[in-house]
């Protein structure tokens, strides 16, 4: 991990801590009906934590993380980011941020879920993990 990525994880872990919570706690309300640990459900998942994000108002504070992430880099955005694609989506795994920045793609991850491959032709299930695993990236 260069010393950017560092700064900048260390500045979202210090600065918006609140924000991984909520969105352990959102992951967790999605999951919490399920009748298994897993679902192959992919659609209703990222529907489902899409909807909860937002409910919560996670999803509209998700560009103040990413803007946060970018200065603690050094960095300067190249536009205000919203809280929609390409800044900000919601996957299989939980919210994803993005920016295009001067050294590359910065790519911020909350990862809740966990994609489980199984067998040739059965698809994917998703797994709730334990907790939300913050991954940044410079791609």
């Amino acid at each position: 991990m260069s010393y950017p990525i560092r700064e900048a994880r260390r500045r979202l872990l210090t600065n918006h801590g609140s924000i991984v919570a909520d969105v352990d706690r959102c992951a967790d309300a999605v999951a919490e009906p399920w009748d298994t640990a897993r679902t192959t459900n992919r659609d209703a998942l990222v529907a489902d934590l899409r909807s909860t994000l937002e409910t919560a108002g996670v999803l509209e504070r998700l560009p103040a993380v990413l803007e946060d992430a970018v200065d603690a880099m050094g960095c300067e955005l190249q536009a205000e980011p919203v809280a929609g694609p390409p800044y900000v989506v919601v996957t299989t795994r939980g919210p994803m941020l993005r920016a295009t920045i001067d050294p590359g793609r910065l790519v911020i991850r909350f990862d809740a879920f966990e994609v489980v491959r199984t067998d040739a032709g059965r698809g994917a299930s998703y797994r709730r993990r334990d907790g939300v695993e913050l991954v940044v990236a410079l791609e």
